[in-house]
């Protein structure tokens, strides 16, 4: 079962890098107009950048979880895992954020995305180190 956990991190670490690279202002064609007429991106880009960022690192730990077989490894992996799935969700809720404007869909589609993403790979993480802790010869 410790694929199918593992297969279930990359694939949602895929989703979390891919979704706001098509749901963000800038992909849309808006952004700031500064009062000299440069424009620049608006926060959710950053958003993007940062959640593309974490993405990387949550591949390399679905992969190496497929890979592990020791307990003390998957427990670690999974610790791992906690620390990015709450990174994932804090990106766009108190670090950088998104746009201000609620029909914007940076607020409507990418916001909700990451916190369910983000939610759904920290609670697989916190099972893998349950697991891994109570002894159990496969994990989740």
């Amino acid at each position: 079962m410790r694929y199918v956990a593992a297969g279930l991190i990359i694939v949602l670490a895929i989703l979390i890098g891919a979704i706001p690279q098509f749901t963000d202002c800038q992909s849309q064609g808006r952004a700031l107009t500064l009062a000299n007429g440069k424009q620049v991106s608006m926060k959710c880009h950053w958003t993007g950048q940062g959640e593309l960022a974490l993405a990387v690192p949550f591949v390399a730990v679905g992969a190496l979880m497929g890979f592990s077989r020791r307990k003390e490894s998957q427990r670690n992996l999974g610790l791992v895992g906690i620390v990015l799935g709450v990174l994932v969700i804090l990106l766009p809720t108190a670090l950088i954020g998104v746009c201000a404007s609620p029909d914007m869909l940076c607020n409507s589609v990418m916001r909700p995305a990451l916190i369910l993403l983000g939610s759904v790979v920290t609670a697989i993480s916190l099972l893998i180190v349950v697991s891994s802790i109570r002894g159990q010869d496969e994990v989740v």
